[in-house]
């Protein structure tokens, strides 16, 4: 009863501003040691706060290992938090995928010990907090359908053992654009993933700040973590409260729906990404300080959380244009259904 008086007393107080606080608290201390635009990086943030996953298809070397581990190492992480049923947890992981792997590398297996006559599990790296999946379509596909689950309910299943895995759960994954070897990435795997994103290349005068920060030894030196893990479980609690009007609901059903029937798409959006993408905007609003959800919102987050459910005939063809159209011919103001004008 103490928990709720609590969440009450923050949602009649302005708990979009105190959020915004700690976001930006967050976000100073990612960028104290990478480079990433700022859009992007509350992006992810808001993907961790809504309880989604994020993939990154980019080219090596711009940062996404370090992006995951400063995530991570920005949290205070309490003793309670690293234990679940019984399996010790990992702040952060990181899955070097590659084409030989099976699911028991990454889920874990069953080990007989015959001094004991006992069996014991040996956890894989999908029990921590935040995982980097490394180039997961060097994956056989039998191996990718290992994190279905996992993105899905929060837990795997191992030799009939069901395992729940912890709260935060972040998955990021990199793709690869180009190369030998690769497994595409079926759509109903991608379609768990919130959005996707491109971390890019940074411009001449920050690629110099890199260069001179992260070619010394103590470039991490005064990294630490800012925020605590249940500040941030609070965040995903109050997602809930973000209000999003009727009309902005309407505007996010007729804008996805519109991709399914444009020229050139072979599968359009499914109803799962209109719930993603408000849930995505809420979290989105909150982080800026805002307890409602805009249109302009739900527009500027609209590419990086659909472009990776639509798939097009021509697997070459970029969606951007396609989504871009999207957004210039659905009006904002939507015509009133009959049976909610009565």
């Amino acid at each position: 009863m103490q928990k709720l008086q609590i969440q009450q007393s923050d949602i009649q107080s302005n708990f979009a501003l105190a959020v915004q606080k700690g976001a930006s608290k967050l976000i100073d201390n990612i960028k104290s040691v990478i480079y990433i635009q700022t859009n992007k990086l509350e992006y992810i943030i808001a993907s961790v706060i809504a309880g989604g996953h994020v993939i990154l298809a980019d080219t090596h070397g711009v940062g996404k290992t370090s992006l995951a581990r400063a995530l991570a190492g920005s949290l205070k992480w309490h003793d309670e938090e690293m234990l679940i049923n019984d399996v010790a947890l990992e702040q952060f992981s990181r899955i070097q995928c590659t084409v030989d792997m099976l699911p028991q590398d990454i889920l874990g297996y069953n080990r007989f010990i015959s001094s004991t006559n006992q069996m014991i599990f040996n956890k894989g790296p999908i029990f921590a907090h935040f995982v980097l999946c490394d180039e997961i379509n060097l994956l056989t596909p039998k191996t990718q359908g290992s994190f279905l689950q996992a993105m899905q309910e929060q837990a795997v299943t191992i030799e009939c053992r069901t395992y729940e895995l912890p709260d935060p759960f972040f998955i990021i994954a990199t793709m690869n654009l180009k190369g030998a070897h690769l497994f595409p990435l079926p759509a109903p795997q991608l379609d768990r993933f919130m959005i996707r994103l491109s971390l890019g290349y940074p411009d001449p005068h920050d690629e110099a700040e890199i260069i001179k920060k992260h070619s010394r030894d103590d470039g991490w030196q005064n990294f630490g973590p800012v925020v605590s893990s249940r500040e941030l479980l609070h965040w995903q609690k109050l997602i809930d409260y973000v209000t999003i009007h009727q009309d902005v609901i309407d505007y996010i059903v007729a804008c996805v729906v519109q991709t399914r029937y444009l020229a050139g798409v072979y599968m359009g959006a499914s109803p799962r990404a209109g719930v993603k993408l408000s849930r995505l905007a809420r979290a989105l609003s909150l982080i800026r300080g805002q307890n409602f959800v805009t249109i302009d919102i739900v527009k500027e987050i609209f590419h990086p959380a659909v472009s990776h459910r639509v798939i097009m005939n021509d697997p070459s063809q970029n969606t951007r244009d396609l989504l871009e159209e999207i957004l210039k011919s659905v009006p904002v103001e939507l015509p009133k259904k009959k049976n909610r004008e009565r």
